[in-house]
Protein backbone atom coordinates (compact mmCIF):
# COMPACT_ATOMS: atom_id res chain seq x y z
CA UNK A 1 0.00 0.00 0.00
CA UNK A 2 3.17 2.40 0.76
CA UNK A 3 2.31 6.00 2.24
CA UNK A 4 -1.07 7.80 2.56
CA UNK A 5 -1.82 11.39 3.15
CA UNK A 6 -4.84 11.66 5.44
CA UNK A 7 -6.89 14.78 6.79
CA UNK A 8 -8.34 13.89 10.39
CA UNK A 9 -11.17 16.27 11.88
CA UNK A 10 -10.70 16.06 15.42
CA UNK A 11 -12.93 17.85 17.76
CA UNK A 12 -12.89 19.24 21.29
CA UNK A 13 -9.31 21.01 20.97
CA UNK A 14 -9.60 24.26 22.73
CA UNK A 15 -5.48 25.49 22.88
CA UNK A 16 -2.63 24.69 21.74
CA UNK A 17 -1.21 22.25 24.12
CA UNK A 18 -4.32 19.98 23.21
CA UNK A 19 -2.84 20.38 19.47
CA UNK A 20 0.46 19.54 20.73
CA UNK A 21 -0.73 16.62 22.62
CA UNK A 22 -2.52 14.89 19.49
CA UNK A 23 0.64 16.03 17.08
CA UNK A 24 2.98 14.57 19.46
CA UNK A 25 0.56 11.07 19.90
CA UNK A 26 0.07 10.56 15.96
CA UNK A 27 4.11 11.60 15.58
CA UNK A 28 4.89 8.27 17.89
CA UNK A 29 2.48 6.15 16.17
CA UNK A 30 3.99 3.53 13.76
CA UNK A 31 4.21 4.05 10.87
CA UNK A 32 3.91 7.78 10.66
CA UNK A 33 6.31 10.03 9.00
CA UNK A 34 4.41 12.89 9.95
CA UNK A 35 1.68 14.38 11.78
CA UNK A 36 0.82 17.98 11.56
CA UNK A 37 -2.37 19.54 13.37
CA UNK A 38 -4.32 22.36 12.35
CA UNK A 39 -5.54 24.05 16.22
CA UNK A 40 -8.42 26.76 14.18
CA UNK A 41 -9.36 24.68 11.43
CA UNK A 42 -9.98 21.27 14.03
CA UNK A 43 -8.14 18.88 11.65
CA UNK A 44 -4.85 16.43 12.07
CA UNK A 45 -2.80 15.60 8.89
CA UNK A 46 -1.09 12.40 9.27
CA UNK A 47 1.37 11.00 6.91
CA UNK A 48 1.67 7.47 7.37
CA UNK A 49 2.51 3.70 6.14
CA UNK A 50 -0.57 2.19 5.65
CA UNK A 51 1.40 -1.71 5.90
CA UNK A 52 2.68 -0.86 9.50
CA UNK A 53 -0.82 1.05 10.39
CA UNK A 54 -4.06 2.11 9.72
CA UNK A 55 -6.82 4.74 9.74
CA UNK A 56 -8.51 3.53 12.53
CA UNK A 57 -5.59 3.06 14.60
CA UNK A 58 -4.92 6.53 14.38
CA UNK A 59 -8.35 7.74 15.41
CA UNK A 60 -8.54 5.54 18.17
CA UNK A 61 -4.89 6.97 19.00
CA UNK A 62 -6.92 10.42 19.37
CA UNK A 63 -9.56 9.49 21.09
CA UNK A 64 -7.52 8.14 23.93
CA UNK A 65 -6.32 11.26 24.29
CA UNK A 66 -9.98 12.50 25.17
CA UNK A 67 -10.87 14.15 21.83
CA UNK A 68 -13.71 13.38 19.47
CA UNK A 69 -13.06 12.11 15.51
CA UNK A 70 -15.30 13.37 13.47
CA UNK A 71 -16.74 10.91 10.65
Amino acid sequence: MGFQTVKIPVSGMTCGNCARSVERKLSNSPGVSSARVDLAGGTATVEFDADRTKLPDLRQAIEQLGYTVQQ
